[in-house]
Parts: C-alpha cells; sequence; structure tokens
C-alpha cells in the first residue's frame, strides 16, 4: 500500500504533486470534475494596489475625478469572478453562491489592501474566482486613478484561505487570520437570494 504524501499547511511536497490539467502527454486540459462531490467550498483572496499617499487621499476623500473609485472596483471585482472561466481558459463556469469584496485604503502608507471572498457549492474550489476577482478590482483602481498618478501598482495577489472539498482547510502561514475582511471601508457584495 503506497503512503499518502506528506502535506504543509494542507499542501502535498513539490515531488508528490502531478498537475492536473496536464493529460500523460503533457498537453493542456479541462480536469474532469464529474466524479467529485458537491461541497460548500469558500475561498478568500487578497492584494494591493501601491499609489501616492496624495493619491490615496483623493480616492479615500472621494476626489478622482472618475468618481467613486472603491463602488467600482467592487462590481468590477464580482463580475469579474462570476466569468471567470472566461479569463481563465481552463477553469469550470461555477455558480457562485455569494461574492464580496472589501477595501481598506491606508492613506499614510500609500496603499489600498483588497479582499474577495468567494463561496460555491461545487465540485471543484473557488480559488481562481476569488484570486481574479481581487485582480479585476485592483485593475479597476489603477484605471480610475492612472490620470493622477502613473506609478500605481498592484501588488501580492495570493490566496490566503481555502475551505471545502477533499483537501479541507487551508490558511497561508504568516497572514493576517481572515475573519470579517479587511475593514474599515468594507462593502456590500453578492449573497444568496441578493
Amino acid at each position: 500500500m503506497a503512503s499518502r504524501p506528506k502535506e504543509v499547511n494542507g499542501a502535498r511536497s513539490a515531488a508528490s504533486r502531478s498537475l492536473s490539467h496536464l493529460d500523460a502527454r503533457g498537453r493542456a486540459r479541462m480536469v474532469d470534475v464529474a466524479a467529485k462531490s458537491v461541497t460548500r467550498r469558500e475561498c478568500v483572496a487578497r492584494a494591493e494596489v501601491r499609489m501616492a499617499p496624495a493619491t490615496a487621499a483623493l480616492l479615500s476623500d472621494g476626489r478622482l475625478p472618475k468618481g467613486d473609485v472603491l463602488a467600482t472596483a467592487r462590481i468590477a471585482g464580482i463580475q469579474a469572478a462570476k466569468r471567470t472561466h472566461e479569463w481563465i481558459p481552463l477553469a469550470h463556469p461555477l455558480p457562485l453562491d455569494a461574492i464580496s469584496v472589501e477595501f481598506a485604503p491606508e492613506v499614510a502608507a500609500g496603499r489600498v489592501r483588497i479582499e474577495a471572498r468567494v463561496r460555491a457549492h461545487a465540485r471543484t474550489g473557488v480559488e481562481m474566482e476569488a484570486l481574479v476577482a481581487v485582480a479585476a478590482a485592483g485593475l479597476t483602481i489603477y484605471d480610475m486613478c492612472k490620470a493622477v498618478d502613473r506609478e500605481i501598482t498592484l501588488e501580492g495577489v495570493r490566496l490566503v484561505r481555502k475551505s471545502g472539498g477533499k483537501s479541507g482547510t487551508w490558511q497561508r502561514l504568516g497572514e493576517e487570520p481572515v475573519g470579517r475582511g479587511v475593514s474599515p471601508r468594507s462593502g456590500a457584495g453578492t449573497e444568496p437570494g441578493g
């Protein structure tokens, strides 16, 4: 009987992993998830948009020429999560139960922290949906602020936590605990029935 690969923080060692998006000949393929159980899945991703403190102040005060940057970025993140399979070629189209995108502007640090939380009852995880949500929200912030600051960067796009499915729960080490979001400026997402 083969021993189960050792896991560190929910991840198998690189030597024991296989790339499920490649067939036996090394060609890209969409993974067949038909035999997997439907379970509750939730993923949280984060990113930061770095900018000049003066730009962050304009954003925080709502004084940028293109309007409410964070409201627009929130909608962009939610919409992008719903359309992840159109961005990521081998991602499955999933019926999502809930999506929230939250922001924490830090004027003195010249950054906006972004957190997206995505939930679904599905046969595969929603990691890509959460990652696409923070990326789209960050790119929207860039787009709406670039007229006053061309030095803006989108950084640190990362998965912070996942739960559900066969592999269970995983939390990124060294990351602030996932709780109620990145507050202080939280906002509505989509909730079941909403």
